[in-house]
């Protein structure tokens, strides 16, 4: 059981709100090990996951309706910052979503070995590439997790799956989704292909292949581009095979956490 340390929020200037006064410094909450949930969905899924949560700055009503599930907790203590929704409006500097936030800790992710070996086979694994928006981000960790992707690869030219809006993005599947982040896209696509798994690109062109004629059902990476640039020629190369979703002729593509989804849920649909 937590013990609950109720703090009124009257002064903005509190230090022990700093965390709260900087959201838009996402990097140095990634430097520190935390990320923020902004969402009341996401932060009510956030207090009922693994993920360890530091504080939460909540409107009287939400503390309320919060407190149960806050004390059941596991850790020893959480403060909550209380205070009504305009003031933490003024205080974090855009519209709050219904009034709630939260700050968790990322934990130490395993290796992408450790999540392979415990993993069911087939494997499903997803991989992303020089993805720069964090909601696509989030929406791709979301589908992920809908259509069963043991894995989500994030690439070194990727934004951080823990982004504030990656998180609010994904409606809080962050927490259950396994999520790996890679120095090295091209290495661990190698690493991946000696372990006998069938990587596919995911890009339109004349020498792809149309999704629904492409077998799944073994171990297989899916691997996508942001949609602006697509795929990298070195990470196309990478791959087995290029695949493509069938569309009308004056359609080249699709939103990449749209194509995610469906590409995946081919991968799904094949696995029965």
């Amino acid at each position: 059981m937590a013990k609950l340390l109720i703090q009124p929020v009257e002064s903005l200037a509190a230090p022990e709100l700093e965390l709260y006064l900087t959201l838009r410094r996402v990097e140095e909450h990634e430097r520190a090990g935390v990320f923020v949930a902004t969402n009341a969905k996401v932060v009510q899924r956030l207090f009922a996951s693994r993920f360890e949560v530091v504080s939460a700055l909540l409107t009287p009503a939400w503390f309320e309706a919060f407190k149960a599930q806050l004390s059941a907790r596991p850790e020893n203590e959480i403060t909550i910052y209380v205070g009504e929704k305009s003031l933490l409006e003024s205080l974090v500097g855009f519209h709050i979503h219904q009034g709630t936030m939260a700050v968790g800790k990322i934990p130490p992710q395993p290796t992408l070995d450790e999540l392979l070996s415990a993993s069911p086979r087939p494997l499903l694994i997803a991989a992303v590439e020089g993805i720069a928006s964090a909601e696509n981000m989030g929406a791709i960790v979301r589908s992920a997790a809908a259509f069963g992707a043991h894995v989500l690869i994030v690439g070194e030219t990727c934004v951080s799956p823990f982004q504030r809006r990656a998180v609010s993005g994904s409606m809080g599947s962050i927490f259950e989704q396994a999520v790996v982040r890679s120095q090295n896209l091209l290495a661990t696509l190698a690493g991946l292909r000696a372990r006998g798994v069938r990587c596919f690109a995911a890009d339109p062109g004349p020498s792809a292949k149309k999704l629904p004629t492409v077998d799944l059902r073994g171990d297989s990476c899916l691997v996508f581009g942001a949609e602006g640039p697509g795929l990298s020629h070195a990470v196309i190369s990478a791959c087995h095979d290029v695949v493509e979703i069938p569309m009308p002729t004056h359609m080249n593509s699709l939103n990449v956490a749209a194509a995610t989804a469906v590409f995946l849920y081919e991968a799904a649909r094949q696995r029965g």
